[in-house]
């Protein structure tokens, strides 16, 4: 067969149009959502309605791309330029003007949101990556177009990094959307000289033409191949985002860090797709090995931060995806076949991510998920050999007896590292460990001895003990986190805890069952202010509380004062009115409790409804930074008294809020003191950092002289406070 297209591409232009497509489509993803967060709320199901949207669209993408291959590469370019130039009519970006949804049809309305408000253009530059690929491969001289995909993904890292490190801190989303407008413009001129380059050539036929010499023989797809792909696909992606579960969970709660995880899943691609791929076949050797180590990590939990097992995860998390991707690599189809393989390729991706982001938060009440497809990934990677001495090692013995015999060896040992206590025995346990490893290395080359191994090592090395805490009723999972009810000083306390962060806790002895523990102690900024409530604000005050918790701060209420609190996620008020923790139902059982994004809420209630109002909600490591800008405090304003407090609670491990109250009272003219209870602590009190600030400075003088305490001033501002507009967290996060 001879081709119809034959003069060269510029493969350089053909890497340009891709990277840049690539750059682009990950820098709208969250310009957009930011955009929608003041409407909408900090609520998850805003972000997962995004995450739906893009993966959507994401599909809608590579489903035209295939779609239009199959037209002569001329109509292609003429299609694919006047759509994109229809598409350019909507920019720049700003939030589509739909009327407000009918009461329960929000779950359809604001994907809705989402898809009218950038949907046109992204499917449009979703599409480069596959449709460019197809256009290059159009000549019988241009060689493999696969590697190019390195490309693709190089272009996404660096719009993942640009994002948050360079836009956020600098630019308005104003600003930032006049930049990706001016960066479509930028790819619609590239995609145009793509086209005229391939237009110079004579390309008048469809792009199947390719020459028998360039390419593998064109044979059909089979059914098997196709359900590969998509598990070689899907397996990445979901361990992609169960690793940022898992970290954020029970390993090392730091803030931005999900972009260390989606920043390798992008780079395995590029290794596993380029050309020559010397270090993708190296990692795909040893990927079962490291998989043995430190994948039998995966179901031991404990919420303890520890930044070596955060740095094993994240490297077993590339080297599987390289393991992995490298082999869809090896099995992708003839350049003809390349936009489909695309697509399958792409709703693979988007099976991975709704399986572990959708699915797995209903089903399992922990990151059971993660296990799972590192379980898969055992399946995938079983059959690899990494022992030269390894073949023709099995000629004339009894393979299958000997693999039954490895298996059963490898659940006595796993009962046996069960059993151990893992701080007195550390030493014997590891070298349990190590023996399982071996027996995996020794069943590599059989699928199912060896993904059997691995599950026994998992369930040994601390599976057994997570399981049994969700036997026993201990945790509770929502999609706002992964909650668990345990017992402290041999049971006298009852402690509320996300991972590494703690929510609060209560004695479980009835006679100090009403007494103040954790960041709200008497002691504590938000104790002096709630002692004295009386003295300040007058008998009868209205009091609001952004954050449930444990109910601690109920006990704190007044004769005569009026209180309601503020909780995004029914699951912790679950806990309070079940009796797992009875402060709310003990003090202030008449309480409102108002479910829904705070921000939102408060909107709604009347102008100087509250006396005081104490938020809550930014001790952990995911920031509600909508909560925390000009326009926020402009709405704490408006529901406040005029003499009112505004109490806001900044404890974080990772984050200094502090320089950014400071901003944000500097720029809407309220006085402030800092109450740092850190020192000579009670029992069960934890250290605490709380802000008052009021309107009125008269009001903080009296509070600073009832407390009988020290108060400091604010510390020196922020260089900028927040808006809606602009606000970025890096220059706040302690190094």
């Amino acid at each position: 067969m001879t081709a119809i297209v034959s003069t060269p591409p510029r493969r350089a232009l053909f890497v340009l149009v891709i990277l840049t497509g690539s750059f682009l489509l990950f820098l709208v993803q969250p310009l957009v959502a930011r955009f929608a967060l003041p409407l909408l709320g900090g609520a998850p199901n805003v972000w997962n309605s995004a995450m739906l949207v893009f993966q959507a669209l994401l599909l809608g993408g590579y489903a035209y791309a295939h779609a239009l291959s199959r037209m002569p590469v001329r109509r292609q370019a003429v299609w694919h330029l006047g759509l994109m130039a229809l598409a350019g009519l909507t920019l720049p970006i700003a939030l589509a003007d739909l009327p407000p949804p009918a009461p329960g049809w929000e779950v359809l309305w604001v994907p809705a949101l989402f898809a009218v408000t950038i949907g046109p253009v992204f499917l449009l530059v979703s599409a480069q990556a596959s449709l460019m690929q197809r256009w290059f491969a159009a000549s019988s001289a241009a060689g493999d177009p696969y590697p190019l995909y390195a490309a693709s993904n190089l272009g996404s890292f660096a719009g993942l990094l640009t994002c948050p490190l360079w836009l956020e801190p600098r630019f308005s989303l104003g600003v930032q959307s006049w930049i990706w407008t001016a960066g479509y413009g930028l790819l619609f001129v590239l995609v145009a000289l793509a086209a005229a380059s391939r237009w110079r050539g004579g390309a008048d036929a469809p792009v199947d033409a390719v020459a028998e010499d360039d390419a593998p023989s064109a044979e059909p797809v089979s059914p098997r191949r196709i359900a590969m792909w998509v598990a070689l696909a899907a397996v990445p992606s979901g361990l992609m985002l169960s690793t940022t579960t898992l970290l954020t969970t029970d390993i090392m709660a730091m803030p931005l860090l999900w972009v260390i995880p989606l920043g390798l899943y992008l780079l395995s691609f590029s290794v596993a797709f380029s050309q020559g791929g010397d270090w993708a076949a190296i990692l795909s050797r040893y990927a079962p090995l490291m998989l043995l180590l430190v994948g039998s990590l995966a179901m031991g939990s404990g919420g303890q931060s520890n930044p070596a097992v955060a740095l094993a995860m994240v490297a077993l998390l590339f080297i599987l995806a390289v393991a992995l991707h490298n082999r869809l690599y090896l099995l992708r189809p003839d350049p003809s076949q390349l936009t489909f393989f695309y697509l399958v390729v792409a709703a693979g991706g988007a099976l991975g991510g709704v399986f572990t982001a959708l699915v797995a938060p209903v089903l399992f009440d922990w990151v059971y998920e993660h296990a799972i497809l590192l379980l898969c990934a055992a399946w995938l990677l079983g059959d690899r050999q990494i022992l030269p001495m390894a073949e023709g090692f099995w000629d004339g013995l009894p393979r299958r007896r000997i693999m039954v015999g490895l298996v059963v060896a490898a659940v006595l040992v796993a009962w046996g590292i069960a059993s151990l206590d893992a701080l007195t025995q550390a030493d014997f346990l590891l070298i349990l460990v190590f023996v399982m490893a071996a027996l995996g290395v020794i069943a590599l080359g059989v699928r199912w001895a060896f993904a059997a191994i691995f599950a026994a090592l998992m369930i040994g090395n601390g599976g057994w003990a997570t399981m049994g805490k969700s036997l026993d009723g201990a945790r509770t999972r929502s999609y706002f986190g992964i909650y668990e009810v345990t017992l402290a000083k041999d049971g006298a306390l009852r402690q509320l805890t996300h991972g590494t962060t703690l929510h609060g806790q209560q004695w479980t002895d009835p006679v100090r069952a009403h007494e103040p523990t954790s960041y709200y102690g008497h002691s504590a900024g938000i104790g002096l202010a709630l002692d004295n409530a009386d003295a300040l604000l007058g008998p009868g005050a209205q009091v609001g509380v952004v954050g449930l918790g444990t109910g601690t701060l109920a006990c704190y209420r007044g004769p005569g004062q009026d209180w309601t609190f503020f909780e995004i996620d029914p699951t912790v008020l679950a806990y309070s009115e079940g009796g797992t923790f009875t402060f709310l139902r003990d003090c202030a059982p008449d309480a409102d409790v108002v479910i829904g994004d705070a921000r939102l809420k408060l909107a709604e209630q009347p102008r100087g409804r509250f006396d005081l109002l104490a938020i809550d909600a930014f001790s952990s490591d995911s920031i509600p930074m909508h909560l925390m800008t000009k326009e926020a405090f402009a709405t704490y304003g408006e529901a406040l008294a005029e003499d009112g407090v505004l109490m806001v609670h900044v404890s974080n491990r990772y984050i200094d809020l502090s320089p950014m109250i400071a901003a944000l009272a500097r720029a809407d003219g309220w006085h402030g003191r800092v109450r740092r209870d850190l020192t000579g602590l009670g029992e069960a009190i934890t250290p605490s950092i709380w802000i008052a600030l009021a309107r009125n400075e008269a009001v903080l003088n009296a509070l600073e002289q009832e407390s009988q305490t020290d108060w400091e001033a604010l510390p020196p501002p922020a260089r900028r406070a927040w808006t809606d507009d602009n606000a970025s967290i890096l220059p706040l996060i302690r190094w």
